[in-house]
């Protein structure tokens, strides 16, 4: 076994790394504290490749594996979570479905501009009364004339509307009994994006709330076969887990980051703090389990890159960095002291960044309930 990550890997978190450092951090405390939507370096991610990393370089994307996708968010989350998930969601999402099932005609039409950053893409799966429960949706698309009519709502969307977002695809019941995927263009009359929802994190991504009121689209807009909605996004959510993983062992590496430099330069009774064996001992588990983390990512973002089966690592893996990152977030700030409640430290970010982490992409209680039907209870 070699645990060692390839040239290739190693170039991806160099790269990431210093567009992190050296673009996102100076202006990652100004994004969240206005709420604003980072299209610079939405732009800047976008010439680096990263809006459609996994996507093949011939549809527009730069044909990377899912390692060094994961290595990807992992750095930029390490920074900054907002950014991170308007690239991750982008591309698990948005752009991945419709490369996944799209018919060629599909993905010719949408995928180059989208793995190309030009445009972006959402995924509208959670409804007000499907969250968890998210066979149980309620917005219905039904075929009259050649064309889907939909009618229903959306709620908690990344990335459906910005000036860049070109369509989000929706699960809608389009029979009594079944569930379908359909693309649904932004400007499409009928279809109705609400103001910027206010968040406790992840403020500088776009979140929103969106309706359908007769809201048609042409019947080729059907992703997939007809009824085969659920399994698809069943599939999609596999996938997002490695990301949100990812996003999970990011964070952590962050708060770890800010905890060990403030520990090193924090003096009380005459000397560092890191002097002290109660901090030692909190930076020695976080280093802990970070390491484990990290490697539960790595092994699903591995399986899936061998074609092996990887639902349940990443369910795993999802559901220990999501509150891996809770425990490190909440120990950083404890060593942080008063400052870290104090918005101009980093820390206070990342800790209201963190929670959504044990929630978006299913919960970790949802995460138990894949783990335990994987383990046949």
């Amino acid at each position: 076994m070699n645990f060692d990550l390839d040239h290739e890997h190693e170039l991806v978190r160099t790269t990431v790394r210093e567009f992190a450092e050296q673009r996102v951090a100076p202006v990652a405390e100004e994004l969240d504290r206005e709420s604003r939507f980072p299209y610079e370096l939405v732009a800047e991610m976008a010439e680096l490749g990263l809006l459609g990393m996994t996507i093949p370089e011939e549809y527009g994307g730069a044909g990377a594996d899912t390692v060094a996708y994961a290595i990807a968010v992992e750095e930029l989350t390490r920074v900054d979570s907002s950014v991170a998930i308007t690239m991750a969601a982008h591309h698990s999402l948005g752009t991945l479905p419709i490369y996944n099932y799209g018919t060629e005609q599909q993905r010719r039409e949408w995928v180059p501009e989208l793995a190309s950053g030009a445009k972006l893409a959402a995924f509208g799966l959670t409804e007000p009364g499907a969250g968890s429960d998210a066979g149980a949706t309620r917005t219905r698309a039904d075929l009259r004339d050649d064309r889907w009519v939909i009618n229903g709502s959306k709620i908690f969307i990344t990335n459906a509307g910005t000036d860049l977002t070109a369509c989000v695809t929706i699960t809608a019941r389009t029979g009594d009994d079944e569930v379908s995927n359909i693309i649904v263009p932004n400007g499409t009359p009928g279809y109705v994006i609400s103001k910027p929802m206010k968040k406790l994190g992840w403020r500088a991504s776009d979140t929103r709330e969106l309706s359908f009121e007769d809201a048609a689209v042409p019947e080729g807009n059907l992703l997939g076969p007809r009824g085969e909605g659920f399994q698809q996004f069943l599939e999609i959510l596999d996938g997002g887990r490695i990301s949100v993983a990812a996003m999970g062992v990011g964070l952590a590496q962050g708060a770890y980051d800010l905890a060990y430099a403030y520990a090193r330069e924090r003096a009380q009774f005459g000397r560092p703090i890191s002097k002290f064996q109660a901090v030692q001992f909190r930076l020695a588990d976080m280093a802990t389990e970070l390491e484990a983390g990290r490697n539960m990512v790595y092994k699903a973002a591995w399986l899936k890159d061998q074609g092996r089966d990887f639902a349940l690592a990443a369910a795993q893996a999802k559901l220990y960095t999501g509150e891996l990152s809770n425990r490190v977030v909440n120990w950083a700030l404890q060593i942080h002291g008063g400052y870290g409640y104090m918005d101009e430290y980093a820390i206070s970010r990342l800790y209201r960044d963190q929670k959504i982490l044990e929630i978006g992409e299913g919960t970790n209680e949802v995460q138990r309930l894949v783990i335990a039907r994987h383990l046949g209870l």
